[in-house]
């Protein structure tokens, strides 16, 4: 009987850890596969086209029709479709004969009131317009937020920025108003703080409190894992809290945001690094540089090209490679450049791969395209 429950829970431990486990979408004499963390070629290139995995599916193409397929490869859903988008919250959109439809992994479609435009699910809710006007459904196809809004935008941590005649507030996914519609810019969900304006005055919203902080022209959205964000004031830039205290004074010309301990900030047409006190720690010397890693690994570019310092500004990885990431996840918001968990998506001579935090390339391959890790 031990015997028989230990293989039945390395079976169930199996089937879990391969449906937990990344891969990256690759494109090879150009065919679309999918390759591992270790570099393997779990899924050869063999489909026209292809999307990353999303909750366990990935989109794919053959004979001119999409499908998905699942982690071995296998055809999960049959590519009968004229287009597809990836899986969202349980459920994909997917176009046939000129009708788009959101179905589930098992290809069944979801009844709704949709009669317009669809729109991918994301956070368990899908927007839903009539006429002029926008509100949300649920997975279950039911109205959760009759269309009340001009415009919704992409939810953020559970919640999403909504405009009613020019003024801006914040809902959550139920449809309820967590920030009045009363501003006149707003920016997306933080648990630190949201910041907006109010005629000319900037400021952050903490509750219902709204701080304004005099003198400033400009605030960005906080970093997440950071309890600063960065604000501008007579044309320079500096940090402040949740509060709205600056931290660091707005003495910058661009910053990037603060991780591990350390900031890229630009001053003199130079990019350096500086800690949570604005202590310079990195020299002025990169023409551009992006946030550390949590690795502590930072990108920076030398000439046209980018290496990687660790966080005593030593170059650890030659700058040799381009890092601006292309295909699907460049629209992503906030889209990462540098290492992922212990691995950076690179272009090295004119084909992309991925370095591991000792510069070498996963796998010793180059790729014609290579998309960043997802389930």
């Amino acid at each position: 009987m031990k015997t028989t429950l230990f293989l039945g829970a390395a079976l169930l431990f199996g089937i879990f850890g391969s449906l937990a486990q990344e891969l990256a979408m690759v494109r090879h004499d150009d065919r679309f596969g999918f390759i591992n963390r270790e570099g393997d070629m779990v899924i050869a290139p063999q489909y026209e086209k292809a999307d990353s995995f999303s909750e366990g599916l990935a989109p794919a193409m053959s004979d001119k029709k999409w499908g998905f397929i699942d982690k071995e490869g296998a055809w999960a859903i049959q590519p009968t479709y004229d287009r597809v988008k990836s899986f969202q919250s349980g459920y994909a959109l997917v176009l046939k004969d000129d009708q788009w439809n959101y179905i589930d992994p098992s290809g069944t479609i979801l009844q709704t009131p949709v009669q317009e435009k669809f729109y991918d699910f994301e956070d368990g809710v899908a927007f839903y317009r009539i006429e002029k006007k926008i509100g949300l459904i649920n997975t279950r196809g039911e109205v959760v937020l009759e269309p009340t809004y001009d415009v919704i935008k992409p939810f953020v941590s559970g919640h999403a920025r909504v405009r009613n005649n020019d003024r801006w507030g914040m809902i959550d996914v139920k449809g309820k108003v967590i920030v009045p519609v009363e501003y006149d810019e707003i920016g997306d969900y933080s648990d630190q703080a949201i910041w907006a304006r109010k005629g000319d005055s900037f400021g952050l919203l903490n509750g219902n409190d709204f701080n304004i902080i005099a003198g400033v022209d400009k605030i960005w959205d906080f970093h997440e894992g950071s309890k600063l964000t960065y604000a501008r004031s007579d044309k320079k830039v500096g940090f402040i809290d949740a509060e709205g205290n600056w931290v660091i004074p707005p003495t910058f010309d661009k910053v990037r945001a603060f991780n591990n301990g350390l900031a890229p900030v630009y001053r003199d047409k130079k990019w350096g690094y500086i800690d949570t006190e604005g202590n310079q720690v990195i020299d002025f010397v990169y023409r551009d540089a992006e946030t550390f890693a949590d690795n502590g690994l930072a990108p920076v570019k030398e000439k046209k090209r980018w290496g990687f310092i660790n966080k005593e500004g030593k170059m650890v990885i030659p700058a040799q490679y381009d890092i601006t990431a292309g295909g699907f996840s460049m629209f992503q918001k906030d889209n990462q450049k540098g290492f992922i968990d212990g691995l950076a998506r690179v272009k090295y001579e004119k084909e992309w791969g991925f370095l591991d935090e000792n510069g070498n390339p996963l796998g010793g391959v180059w790729y014609q395209n290579a998309e960043l890790f997802s389930e």
